[in-house]
């Protein structure tokens, strides 16, 4: 392929992942969304395969196949409650692929490149390899977060934030030490001859075991409740660790692609972090779980006795309620007991009670997760509304159904200055008129702080598996349909 049709193929394929990022910015255009970005995908994938700087396909091949492979059936295997999981594995093979792309740059025995030219490249490889390390541990960390691997509380070491700084402070030094090595064996600064290589090669592997450990320290140091944010900045990571792999193997399309999921995710960040009452830079500083309150010893507070009820009780108060709003959370999505949540609202809706959905900004394990499984489940787009859009609306509410979720409709947040969650914008559900709790018990939330919701005189609690629950409430309110007609 020449090199203007290549050109052409990628300009295809970014214009193709730009309108990709754009429907998945809406429910109903999410899926002509993915398609764009598959088909940008496999356009930038043969294009590339098939341009010049390409010749060993059989090497080509052996790595692409049984990767294709392992990533269909882990695709078609993993459930969407393993899917934050996933995702954040994803996010460290990107960054372990910058880091090698990095050292097999630097350790190429022809570069070509000479003056200006070759120091900017080696800051490239300097740049890339660090942000591709802090993105492999960290998204490492993240993912036994998510499995239960590592306990959810934040590691909050004493001076934390100066260790993250010293670290930083250490690399930027190591940098200088790699830049100059060219220098001090009297050569250029890329590497061309043994000499040269081993005095760049010690700062560089140095730094990235500093960049490492630093990956680690960030995200040890963030509370479970707020893993949504570090998956999307852990995503942002990933995208600019590909970008900076873009620009070492001077390739457009992954310069573009990188830079379209590094800025996208940093928005989403921001985005998530405004609509928590956090700090954008805390997020990135690792100080993002940082609480000192008694909650966050995990030790449950005495907030008196809470009210259990029954299934039978529960569908008496959504035959009476005019105006139900279900609050899911990742209960929900680890007892899959969306479907037939779905079915009890198209029942509901069908006698012409209210139903509506409110989706917390980080219910779940990733931003959108809720929004997915209810799409999957067919719930109506028009239904299901953001915090913002709903929490004034739980004062003038019949029934507030809670359905697997805890920390993002615990009151201690707004209440409690001393808790971890403080400051946190939350589902202000107890202002209905009555509460439904569907909950395996009382236990604390991942957060591992206890919710005073449980206690409260309006509230009811459903105890037991959701998917069992949600299914006997179903099966009564078909029951009297049956009956009905």
């Amino acid at each position: 392929m020449s090199n203007n049709l290549l050109t052409v193929a990628y300009i295809a394929a970014s214009a193709l992942f730009i309108l990709s990022l754009g429907g998945l910015s809406n429910q109903e255009t999410a899926r002509r969304g993915n398609l764009f970005g598959i088909a940008g995908m496999a356009i930038a994938f043969i294009a590339t395969a098939l341009s010049t700087q390409v010749t060993g396909y059989t090497t080509l091949v052996a790595a692409i196949v049984p990767g294709a492979i392992i990533g269909s059936i882990l695709a078609a295997r993993v459930a969407m409650t393993s899917m934050p999981e996933l995702v954040a594995m994803l996010h460290s093979f990107v960054g372990l692929a910058a880091v090698l792309v990095g050292f097999a740059n630097y350790l190429q025995p022809e570069s070509g490149l000479t003056g200006a030219e070759a120091t900017i490249h080696e800051l490239e490889i300097f740049i890339g390899i660090f942000i591709g390390a802090v993105t492999f541990t960290g998204s490492i960390i993240a993912f036994g977060k998510l499995r239960g691997l590592i306990g959810s509380k934040p590691l909050l070491l004493p001076a934390r934030h100066l260790l993250n700084i010293a670290m930083l402070g250490g690399s930027i030094f190591l940098g200088w030490q790699f830049m100059t090595a060219g220098d001090a064996s009297g050569q250029e600064a890329y590497p061309t001859n043994l000499l040269t290589v081993e005095n760049g090669l010690q700062p560089l592997l140095i730094m990235t075991g500093i960049a490492c450990v630093l990956g680690v320290h960030l995200v040890m140091a963030i509370g479970g409740a707020d893993m949504p944010v570090v998956i999307s900045m852990l995503n942002s990571y990933s995208g600019w660790a590909a970008a900076a792999a873009g620009f070492m193997l001077s390739n457009d399309v992954l310069i573009i692609t990188g830079a379209l999921v590094g800025s996208s995710g940093a928005i989403l960040s921001y985005i998530m972090c405004a609509a928590m009452n956090r700090s954008f830079i805390s997020v990135i500083l690792g100080g993002f779980g940082e609480g000192s309150g008694k909650a966050s010893s995990g030790e449950k507070k005495s907030y008196g006795e809470a009210t259990t009820t029954t299934v039978e009780e529960t569908v008496e108060l959504l035959n009476d309620a005019k105006s139900v709003v279900i609050v899911p959370g990742y209960g929900m999505a680890v007892a899959q007991a969306q479907h037939m949540v779905s079915d009890v609202t198209k029942i509901l809706r069908k006698r012409g009670k209210e139903v509506r959905f409110g989706i917390h900004p980080v219910a779940g394990r990733m931003p959108g997760h809720m929004n997915v499984l209810l799409a999957e489940a067919n719930v109506p787009y028009d239904i299901v509304l953001e915090m913002e859009e709903i929490n004034d609306d739980f004062s003038d509410t019949d029934v507030v159904l809670v359905v697997g979720a805890n920390d993002t409709v615990n009151p201690s947040a707004l209440d409690d200055p001393d808790s971890p969650i403080a400051g946190m914008p939350v589902m202000e559900v107890w202002n209905a008129q009555n509460v439904v709790v569907m909950k395996r018990s009382l236990g604390i939330g991942y957060a591992g702080v206890d919710n005073p919701l449980f206690y409260n005189d309006n509230t009811l609690m459903l105890l037991g598996d959701a998917k069992t629950n949600v299914s006997a409430i179903l099966g009564e309110l078909s029951a009297k349909e049956l009956v009905a007609a």
